[in-house]
């Protein structure tokens, strides 16, 4: 990268970093997320769960890689494959910030589960598209696949743990 690109990069991508780690932090707060939400402490929860400050430095640094990976695609020259990539990205982002909600502060367990499945498949597809813009920028989109997966299996194992604890069963679990 250039000199002047660099320091034109990190202007746009510090504020884009902060503002989406503010986005999420926002949206945790809200929906009350974590083991100070009653509802979510009084459940089992699966043997492999990391105890509760891990998602906040988990969450802290894939929005900040997020927020990176982003800065990257937006300054790239102007394209169809550019305006896409920011779409897919923009669109994971929405469901990414409804997560919490609908999780911790609805209590919807197989909402849950088939939301972060969605944001799953849109994450690979953006980080897809990101890679074949700027390769780092998809790079930086795979820790966040990755905690995905985890989280994904968390949910799910805290619906089989828990029947009866959503608060709309789609019967995902046999609940």
């Amino acid at each position: 990268m250039q000199e002047a690109r660099t320091e034109s990069y990190w202007r746009f991508a510090i504020p884009a970093a902060l503002v989406i780690v503010a986005l999420g932090s926002l949206s945790g707060y809200l929906s009350n997320s974590g083991y100070s939400n009653g509802w979510f402490s009084g459940l089992q929860k699966p043997s492999f769960m990391p105890p509760g400050w891990v998602f906040g430095v988990a969450w802290t640094t894939l929005y900040t890689l997020m927020g990176l990976a982003f800065a990257f695609v937006w300054l790239a020259w102007p394209s169809r494959l550019r305006r896409n990539a920011l779409r897919l990205f923009h669109a994971q982002l929405l469901v990414n910030l409804a997560w919490s909600p609908i999780f911790f502060g609805w209590h919807m367990i197989d909402i849950g589960l088939l939301t972060i499945i969605v944001l799953f498949i849109l994450v690979a597809l953006s980080a897809w598209h990101f890679a074949r813009i700027e390769p780092l920028a998809g790079w930086l989109l795979v820790p966040y696949l990755a905690w995905l997966c985890l989280a994904t299996a968390l949910n799910f194992e805290i619906g089989r743990l828990n029947p009866g604890a959503d608060a709309m069963n789609l019967g995902l679990f046999g609940g």
